[in-house]
């Protein structure tokens, strides 16, 4: 584990950095190449110790706008980043105050901001500047990133701006991909060459959760199909002898992952670690109302 965790400026639901403290000590050491299946926000990628990393996800505007980040300067895109948010006219509580806009900081600053909000995520759409994407999700709702069925950013106005806790996570988001040596791909997993790994890499896989209906899987995104096809590609890394670890959760709400736990029967050289996050302990054998979330690895 790193001295320093990074944070990804991208708050991803069901994204892995409050667990990192649990799952980083699960896994392998002297890593030479980590891939990132699903990385998200980047949180669990960016801090595990490899020689090389690659960050790989469908989304294509995430990854272009890690590709942005990894090839401008810091300070080229703070300036520009700066110069969006005036001319967007929207608020700057970490020069200004929250008073200023006649906020406080807990309502947040969505009144003052919904307006020029709208008119950034307009202009987004119509464009595709990836800096102005960056601002929709600082601005936005949670700091998420949603698109609807016509690729156009639709999440609404939120809380908060680009305030100081916010520029240190993007500086130190920047540096780490910048110092590291990274590659940013943007495939499914069912495309994703994996001939490139050998027993020396490591692959780490946050997919959807096929029991959840959280954003990035709403109306069925996720399906038993792909869940079928994911579990295929866990067998044959592991018949390549590489090194794998699967998060996901053995109970949701009330919800059995009855294909995992099959697949677990007949794969018992994949190990189950139980994680602890707002969630009672719990046996995945037990009914009942909680969320079981779990890593899986083939390896000691």
């Amino acid at each position: 584990m790193q001295d320093r965790l990074i944070q990804s400026p991208l708050n991803y639901t069901g994204g892995k950095y409050k667990l990192l403290s649990q799952i980083l000590p699960f896994f392998p050491k002297n890593i030479n190449l980590m891939l990132d299946l699903f990385c998200g926000g980047a949180n669990v990628g960016l801090n595990v110790n490899s020689k090389k990393l690659i960050l790989n996800d469908k989304e294509k505007e995430l990854i272009r706008l890690f590709k942005y980040f990894k090839k401008h300067q810091s300070d080229k895109i703070f300036k520009d980043l700066e110069n969006l948010i005036d001319e967007f006219n929207l608020s700057k509580s970490s020069k200004m105050g929250y008073e200023f806009y006649n906020c406080n900081s807990t309502k947040g600053l969505a009144s003052y901001n919904k307006e020029n909000f709208l008119k950034l995520r307009n202009s987004y759409n119509k464009d595709k500047n990836i800096l102005k994407l960056f601002l929709l999700i600082v601005f936005g709702f949670n700091n998420q990133l949603r698109f609807n069925s016509k690729n156009e950013f639709n999440l609404p106005c939120g809380k908060r701006d680009f305030n100081l806790k916010m520029q240190e996570k993007l500086r130190l988001f920047i540096e780490a991909l910048q110092n590291k040596e990274v590659y940013l791909q943007n495939k499914d997993f069912r495309k994703f060459d994996i001939n490139i790994l050998d027993k020396k890499s490591f692959v780490y896989i946050d997919p959807p959760y096929f029991l959840a209906r959280a954003s990035y899987n709403e109306n069925g995104a996720w399906s038993k199909n792909d869940e079928l096809d994911l579990l295929d590609l866990l067998k044959k890394l592991d018949d390549m002898g590489v090194k794998v670890a699967l998060s996901n959760v053995i109970f949701h709400k009330n919800k059995e992952h009855k294909i995992l736990i099959q697949w677990l029967k007949n794969n018992t050289q994949f190990k189950i670690e139980f994680l602890n996050f707002s969630y009672k302990n719990c046996n995945y054998q037990a009914k009942n109302s909680y969320t079981q979330e779990i890593l899986l690895r083939n390896y000691k």
